[in-house]
């Protein structure tokens, strides 16, 4: 088995697994779509494992190729932090941070970033809450929080704050493999809203599902309400219905190893926004301010 793996090669894979289509990969990296399949198939070569189902509507991880994309992922983190290192004060700022987040960037996005701003800033003390968004938001207006990360697009009067979004992830729909609307290149609202809908209530996500569908003039058929992701994934994995979530959250087996594929949904389903508020008229604190400069440069955006 040859070991000559590329960390270019790595960057093509890590492409192809966020998007899900190797022409989207491609144009993410500046690439013929040929150089990232080549590149997958000389991993999928090299490790004697399949990274990759291709169906007509893209690509999906297996399991091997999930286990993969987070071992790539470290090591592509890794070097980009190995490589920023210059940009920041590491070991020379000492205090704390007051944050607050909201669950879904607790679970699914804040934790690596964390870590390496840890690597950087070890004598920052991290202060950090798990808060709704409206008790994040009235924290950081009091000034009882220095910055608060929520899902920033379900914010309202974003005028109140300074902001900065931080990561946009688009909205797909969830189903089980073999489901009837895989075999469309995608799906409209009006397509969805034939099946039993899965709806996730956490970090409010049906308050955000009404808002799309209702200005389609559409209902989703719910069957099942839920706070908790991982029903999500059984319910949806096990074809007792279909969901729209964000990429962020997308994972392709539910806990019972059932498996969940995506669809991209016609233009009318806005991306989910994560993101940062501070409060306006005040100057953050040293660390504070590294946190904020930290986020954005390692967000790239």
């Amino acid at each position: 088995m040859s070991k000559d793996i590329s960390l270019r090669q790595l960057k093509y894979f890590i492409a192809a697994a966020e998007t899900g289509q190797l022409s989207m990969a491609a144009k993410q990296v500046h690439v013929a779509q040929s150089t990232v399949t080549n590149a997958i198939l000389h991993l999928e070569d090299s490790m004697g494992v399949k990274l990759f189902e291709r169906h007509p509507q893209g690509v999906n991880l297996t399991a091997e190729g999930y286990n993969f994309y987070h071992r790539a992922k470290q090591i592509q983190e890794n070097l980009e932090l190995a490589l920023s290192e210059p940009h920041f004060q590491r070991h020379h700022l000492t205090g704390a941070v007051r944050m607050g987040a909201s669950y879904a960037l607790l679970g699914y996005f804040l934790p690596p970033l964390l870590a390496r701003f840890r690597q950087h800033y070890p004598d920052i003390d991290l202060d950090l809450h798990d808060m709704e968004r409206p008790e994040i938001e009235a924290a950081v207006l009091a000034g009882d929080l220095e910055l608060g990360l929520v899902l920033i697009s379900n914010t309202q009067h974003r005028e109140r704050f300074n902001h900065h979004v931080l990561l946009r992830s688009r909205r797909q729909l969830w189903a089980s493999a073999n489901h009837p609307l895989l075999t469309q290149p995608f799906a409209s609202l009006a397509d969805v809203a034939q099946y039993p809908y899965i709806q996730l209530t956490m970090d409010e996500g049906e308050s955000a599902t009404q808002r799309y569908w209702q200005s389609q003039g559409l209902q989703p058929s719910i069957a099942f309400r839920t706070k908790s992701m991982e029903a999500v994934r059984g319910l949806v994995a096990h074809g007792f219905g279909v969901t729209i979530l964000a990429d962020m959250v997308y994972r392709p087996w539910s806990l019972e190893g059932g498996k969940i594929e995506t669809l991209p949904i016609l233009g009318v389903v806005p991306h989910l926004e994560s993101g940062m508020l501070w409060q306006k008229g005040i100057e953050l604190s040293k660390p504070a301010e590294a946190m904020r400069q930290f986020l954005i440069h390692s967000c790239g955006s």
